[in-house]
């Protein structure tokens, strides 16, 4: 059994101003996507290092915005309509991955229209730059001892101060395993040769969605929610099916239309 290492949530305090790791990792994650996305365009003839800027500036509006407003909608609607002016402190947690999705995706397309691409021809050179962005969010939730785990008598169990003096499931490291370390190494190996159009994307639903909805069986659900569906489905659980379902069809539909390394469209056996 381990007890949760004490961790202030604030980086580093000047006079009223404080600065607090959750927002701190979310700028690792915007930064590592930017300096992956300028290694990728340097292989690419299609992309350049200032419309990689642009994509992720996009995509960064697109997943605190989209992120933010999930989180409200799907998770704690009601409190929210209460206390309105508590919308902006996202210092302090409160991000919904799905939410966030729906953002980037919005961004993804504004971003394609903008720069004359179709919507996958973005999404598949993004995919691959998002895993590392959820790493630093997953860390960021540990950080702030919030999404902890069920309670759990495995030798690896950690006891969360906030969360009473039960030994819990790290699954916020199960997250940023699963959902960062992992997604990112299958989809930037699986990514570095051509792919039919929409495959890698396709990909990126699958497997976050899979991943996601089996940690959840380790993670506590939320207490002002509990079991949403069939009484032991959470609300990150019966988002994630979808995800998996529009994956499976994405990869299935793309059929054989691939981009090459020049990101031009053309037909090829597959």
């Amino acid at each position: 059994m381990f007890t949760y290492p004490e961790i202030d949530h604030v980086l580093l305090s000047i006079g009223p101003l404080k600065v607090h790791w959750y927002g701190v990792m979310y700028i690792f994650g915007f930064l590592s996507a930017w300096l992956l996305g300028i290694w990728r365009a340097k292989k690419s003839e299609s992309w350049d290092n200032e419309q990689v800027a642009d994509l992720v500036l996009y995509g960064a509006l697109g997943a605190v915005l989209g992120g933010r407003l999930g989180y409200i909608l799907f998770y704690k609607l009601g409190y929210y309509l209460a206390q309105p002016l508590d919308i902006f402190r996202i210092w302090e947690g409160g991000m919904s991955f799905h939410g966030g999705l729906i953002g980037v995706l919005v961004a993804i397309w504004l971003f394609g229209r903008k720069t004359d691409r179709s919507f996958f021809q973005v999404s598949d050179f993004v995919a691959p730059l998002v895993p590392i962005g959820l790493f630093f969010g997953r860390i960021g939730n540990f950080i702030n001892q919030e999404l902890w785990g069920r309670v759990t008598d495995v030798s690896w169990g950690m006891v969360f101060p906030l969360a009473g003096t039960m030994p819990r499931h790290p699954s916020q490291l199960y997250e940023a395993a699963l959902e960062g370390l992992v997604l990112f190494v299958v989809l930037w190996v699986y990514s570095s040769a051509p792919r039919p159009v929409a495959r890698v994307s396709g990909l990126f639903l699958v497997l976050y969605g899979s991943f996601r909805f089996i940690v959840e069986f380790t993670r506590e659900p939320d207490y002002y929610l509990g079991f949403v569906a069939l009484d032991w489905m959470t609300m990150g659980q019966v988002l994630s099916l979808p995800m998996i379902v529009f994956g499976l069809l994405i990869m299935w539909l793309s059929g054989n239309q691939r981009l090459d390394y020049k990101g031009e469209a053309s037909k090829k056996s597959h």
